[in-house]
Parts: C-alpha cells; structure tokens; sequence
C-alpha cells in the first residue's frame, strides 16, 4: 500500500506573522529626549506584548536620533531614564546634557581672524564705491561662527557608549533597522544614514550630523557633503520607516506651540499677568520654530494616511496647552527628572483618554491596553516625592493631580463610550 506524503500546512494553519512595529522619533533638544524617554517608558509600561527595543526599525531626527540609537542598540527605555534623566548609569551612558554646551572655539577664532579683512572690504565698499551700508553689514556677517557650540563632545560620548560589548557604532551590525536623517546644507536634500550607501557612516557620527541645528552647531562635513539638523527638510520622516513594510508605527513629537486657552487669554489680557511676548526673543522665536514644525507635521501625517494605508499609525505628543513643557529648564537636573515625571504621566493619561480606539488598534497586532497599570494613581516613573525641594503640601498636591489627571480622562472615556453605545442603539432603531 503506498504511503501518503506528508500534508503540507495550509496558509490558514501556518503561525501569524509577528507584526512588523516600528518606532519614529522627532527631534526637540534635550526637552524633546527627556519627553520621549518618558513616554516611551509609559508605552512600554502600559501597552502589554509592546517591547520598544524590539521593533523593526527605528527612525529618528536630531535629538530623537539620540534616543533612536541606543534604542537599536539595545538600550531600554528604562536604562536610557537612568542614563539620561537620573545619571545613576556607569560611565559612558552616564549622559551628562552639559556635553551639548561646549563652545566652538576654534570656529569662532577662525572667523574672528577675518574680522579685519571683512572691516577693510565694508568700509571700502561704503565710503569709496558708494554702495549701501546694508550690503556693508551682510559682508560682516561672515565674521560669524556657523555655529558657537561643538557637537564633537556628544559624538565623543555616544561613540564610546556604542562600542561597549553587545552594542555597534556600524549600521551594518546592529539587529534592527535604525536611520537617522540629516539635511544637506547646499541642497536642502534628506540624507538618510543606515540606507545603502550611507550606512558606512559611524552612528555616532550620523547622530551628529542630524542633530546639527543652524546657528548652534556648524555643519557637520561628511563625505564631501556639509549636513545639517534633519528637521530642516521634514519633521520625521516617518515614509523611510514606512516604505519598510511596517504593520504598526508608534511615532512621538515632543515639540509643538504653545496654545493659550480662552481662559488664559482673557487673563493675560489684564494688566500685571506676563503673555508670551514678555519672554523676549527666546520664547517669540521658540513659538515661531514650534508652529512651522507642527504645521509640515500635520501635512505630513495626512499624506502618510493616503500613502500607506495598510499601516496603522498611533502618534503621541505633548497636549498643546501644556506651558510647563514650553516653559522648561531642561538642564536643571531637578526639572530634567520632573519633566520626565511629568511625560511618563501624561503620556498615561492620554492612553486613558484614547483607549476605545486605541484598544482595537493595538488588538490588530497582539497588542493590548493594561488597564490596570493606566487607572492605577500611585504608578511613577521617578520616586520624585522625596525631593528635598518640595515641601510636604507641594508633594500632596502633586500627587492630587496626577489623581485627577487619570480620573478625568477615565470619565472622558467612559462618555466617549456612553455616546457611541447610543449611537449603535439609535442606528439599530
């Protein structure tokens, strides 16, 4: 009797494909990584089956580049917090944010040594050719620095961290996909380190190049090409990610304008209370950068609906009336820990908030909403209660309201539900 050959497994009995999730990060400065390994530490915490170093890919853009790296490299969210927020790590991930505020001194005495040229060509062209003086100033204006601060300390910093045993300075050697994006200063052109072609560029080196805002840090020469901060073409580029095949894309902003509510308004409008424009050209300027960003943010996220629709995106950033991030001293090593503190919570209370359609969203790919873990008041991110600055009565009321926090965005959640249950019940009518 002849044997029968072995049934093959049918399509339908095969394993499911664990889904394809991928993670992009914006830029923001130090503010934005605090914000991001905050609520990174929330998603991980609150979203059950989600572990972060673990995903597909990774994208970031600046200092969302920074957290991206060590992600890929296999740092927890958790771990980054002790290195970034608490400087509790061993050295090198002790990270210190003082490293950024080196100052370029070789780039400014080389500028300031053609300062008598520059003087003799002005005045020249004023008094003996008669042009205008304005042209005389724009002259002078290469008599400054590209950029007053160094970079060469961070790239310094992350290259021995990458090196460490178990971790890659080399695109080429990590497990994960990671990109980090910088902008060609002559074009205007994304380059995207970690694609074919430029991922022989150290990580470390690449982190530099695409956190190389104008006028802080000069560009960064690679290769023949000067690279600046990635945000100056698009705020993610989160396509580069999603050309990959991503199932699920979790992607965090940390920088968006300050929206003073009504309330707030007719307050500023009485004499005695500050308004924004009372912060001077830092907070002007900062309000200008946060909405331009935003609004290419928001083209963005609509044209990535129509792009990939196959791919569910869940986006996160900081609620827009939040004036204790806007406002921020992030190199305070006591607002540093009170910033991340105060991500992690409200990054909580919008999972809350978000979780009838999150919930569904999240079930798509195996993931699921640790309600417990959400509805639960005394879960932190730092043991910030024991801080010496804070009195007694500041903790308490602290503590209250994050408490109310949680307890509003459950009620919302709860109405939110009560609404669509009378929307079903109508239409079965």
């Amino acid at each position: 009797m002849p044997q029968r050959s072995p049934r093959r497994p049918s399509a339908s009995s095969a394993a499911p494909r664990p889904p394809r999730i991928g993670l992009a990060l914006a830029g923001g400065g130090p503010l934005g990584a605090i914000y991001e390994v905050g609520a990174l530490c929330a998603l991980e915490e609150s979203i059950e089956g989600l572990d972060i170093t673990q995903c597909e890919g990774f994208i970031g853009v600046s200092a969302g580049g920074i957290i991206a790296a060590c992600l890929a490299n296999g740092l927890t969210p958790r771990e980054l917090v002790a290195g970034f927020i608490e400087n509790s790590s061993a050295p090198p991930d002790h990270f210190d944010p003082r490293v950024l505020l080196h100052p370029h001194w070789r780039e400014i005495r080389s500028r300031l040594r053609r300062l008598p040229k520059l003087l003799g060509e002005a005045a020249w062209r004023v008094l003996v050719e008669r042009r205008s003086l304005l042209g005389a100033i724009e002259l002078l204006g290469q008599a400054l620095p590209s950029g007053f601060l160094t970079s060469d300390p961070l790239a310094a910093q992350l290259k021995a961290m990458f090196s460490l045993p178990g971790r890659s300075d080399d695109f080429r050697q990590l497990r994960r996909r990671l990109l980090l994006v910088a902008s060609d200063l002559d074009s205007g052109e994304a380059v995207a380190f970690g694609t074919p072609g430029w991922d022989h560029v150290p990580i470390s080196r690449a982190v530099q190049a695409s956190a190389a805002l104008p006028g802080l840090y000069p560009p960064v020469l690679i290769d023949g090409r000067y690279l600046v901060d990635g945000a100056l073409k698009k705020t993610m580029h989160g396509s580069l990610l999603l050309d990959q095949g991503i199932d699920l894309l979790f992607m965090l902003n940390p920088l968006v304008p300050y929206q003073v509510s009504p309330k707030e308004r007719q307050l500023r409008a009485k004499p005695g209370i500050p308004k924004l424009v009372e912060g001077g050209l830092p907070v002007v300027l900062s309000q200008m950068l946060r909405s331009l960003i935003h609004s290419r943010l928001e083209l963005g996220m609509r044209n990535y609906t129509h792009s990939h629709p196959g791919t569910d995106i869940v986006f996160f950033e900081p609620d827009h009336r939040d004036g204790e991030l806007f406002l921020a001293n992030t190199f305070s090593y006591r607002h540093r820990r009170e910033l991340a503190e105060h991500a992690y919570q409200s990054t909580r209370a919008d999972l809350l908030r978000r979780a009838p359609t999150l919930a569904s969203q999240l079930a798509k790919h195996g993931l699921r909403l640790d309600m417990e873990h959400l509805l639960d008041p005394t879960r932190r991110l730092l043991d910030a209660w024991d801080t010496p600055s804070r009195s007694p009565a500041e903790r308490a009321l602290l503590k209250l309201d994050e408490i109310l926090t949680l307890l509003e965005a459950r009620a919302q959640q709860a109405a939110e539900a009560m609404e669509a249950e009378d929307n079903w019940a109508a239409e079965a009518a």
